[in-house]
Parts: C-alpha cells; structure tokens; sequence
C-alpha cells in the first residue's frame, strides 16, 4: 500500500499510525492475515517510515491477508475507515522480491519561510561543495555523529515554486538515497545551518513527495508498485500485497504472504 500523512497527522508518531492502521483494517472488515502463537498479531510490515512531524505522500507497508481481495475494493474500504489526513492512495497486489528492497532514495520538499531563495541557493552551493558535513542527532541508542553530505544525490532551489508565496520564502528540492544510518530532510538542514550559517526564522516543514528506485540519469524517482502492477496485469502469482495513501504509515520490515489480494 501506498498512503500519506497530511496536515496535523504528520505529527502522529508511526506507533499512532500503526494503531490507526489496525482499527481501520477491522472497520473495514479487511481480512487481514494473523500471526501464529500465544499473542497474534495482524499481519502488516512498514518499511521506510518518515519521522515525526514530517507529512509525507508516499508512505508504504505491506499486508498479508486471509483470502483474495480486490485491490481496488480494499483501497476505498480502508480509506473511508481512516481519520481525516491518512488517505490511502494505491493498493497492489505484491508479485516476487521484497518492497524495502526497491525503497532505494527519498524525493523531499523543504519549505523555509523567512529564507530568501538566494540566500538559500548560496547555503546549497556551500553544502554540495563539500566533501563530508558531520551532524549530530539523538537517537535511541544515544547521540550519533555522521556524514550528511555523501547520501545527498541532489539538492537546489525550486525558484518557481518560491515566487508563488506572497513572503520571503524559500523551497528546497531535496534527493537523498537511503543509508544507514538515514540522512533525514532535517540533518540537512542541519548541515545548512553548520556550514553556511542559513537558519530559517520560523519552523521549517518537510514532505516526502515520493521513494522508490532512483534513476540516476533523468534525477527522478520510479514507482516502486510499478512491478506489482505489471506481474498483476500479466496474471502472475500474487504472494502478498503491498499497500499505500496519502496520509499517514510507515515503518520497517518486509512480510512474505501464502495468500495475498
């Protein structure tokens, strides 16, 4: 599935959207797959999660289900039964190879009001000039230290979108590949601020517009269901089923399905 975290749900925590998630699957009625053993549990992997705070268009997980389902079907079912800011937006029937694999780079938008978009495009300049950007970031096995330079694979100014505030206001274009640890929209900003001194007057927000395979040639990022769609139209073995919206999920791990949509 894919599905996005809009509006005051980007500041739900994935656990919030992972309670979310299940009762919708049961107000929907979803047949949805439960673990074996004292305690089951529904059958539903996130991978690639946004942080807290961020929103987010192109959140995925992945569930197994019971007994075949239309795609379609369970798409308008599931959206209806989330709360206003989770849509789900695409539902697929998973053909082989894992959907964490093909969650290659993140595609994201940075808005900084206050920012003037030259001061910006010189703060971008300085970044791509350098060779390493070290941040520092709290984490829960405590503060880590590491490269913000290196996962950036393109980084600019969206001028156009920029003149359409009726503010001083800059939008950054951010692509970054999925690392360990992962380089997230805000250690870049982070990174900004280190070696340019740019630090925006107001709160900065982040939306994730899309993840997928990177195409390093054209600069853009693929449907990561596109090959889920092909092996479905070709009448392939389905094995599970991905899911995805507009709101809100996300998350890590992969699931294999005896049965799928």
């Amino acid at each position: 599935m894919r599905y996005a975290k809009r509006h005051r749900m980007r500041f739900a925590s994935h656990r919030d959207i992972a309670r979310v998630l299940e009762r919708a699957l049961r107000r929907a009625q979803v047949p949805v797959a439960f673990s074996a053993g004292f305690s089951p549990h529904p059958k539903i992997s996130y991978t690639g999660a946004a942080p807290t705070g961020v929103a987010s268009e192109a959140e995925y997980c992945e569930l197994t289900l019971a007994e075949p389902m239309d795609p379609e079907r369970l798409r308008e079912r599931l959206d209806e039964a989330m709360p206003e800011g989770i849509d789900i937006l695409t539902v697929a029937p998973a053909a082989a190879g894992g959907l964490a694999d093909r969650l290659e780079a993140s595609e994201w938008r940075i808005e900084l009001p206050g920012v003037d978009p030259d001061d910006a495009a010189a703060a971008v300049a300085a970044f791509l000039a350098a060779e390493r950007i070290e941040v520092e970031r709290l984490t829960k096995k405590g503060r880590r230290r590491f490269d913000a330079r290196s996962p950036v694979f393109l980084l600019d100014v969206d001028r156009r979108a920029a003149t359409e505030q009726q503010e001083t206001y800059a939008i950054l274009r951010l692509i970054v590949r999925h690392t360990t640890p992962v380089v997230r929209p805000d250690d870049v900003v982070t990174g900004l601020r280190q070696i340019a001194d740019l630090a925006p007057p107001s709160s900065t927000k982040m939306t994730r517009l899309a993840q997928g395979p990177l195409d390093e040639d054209s600069g853009t990022i693929a449907d990561p269901l596109a090959a889920d769609n092909a092996a479905s139209e070709s009448g392939a073995t389905v094995v599970s089923a991905h899911a995805g919206s507009a709101s809100a999920r996300s998350g890590s791990g992969n699931v294999s399905a005896p049965q799928g949509l």
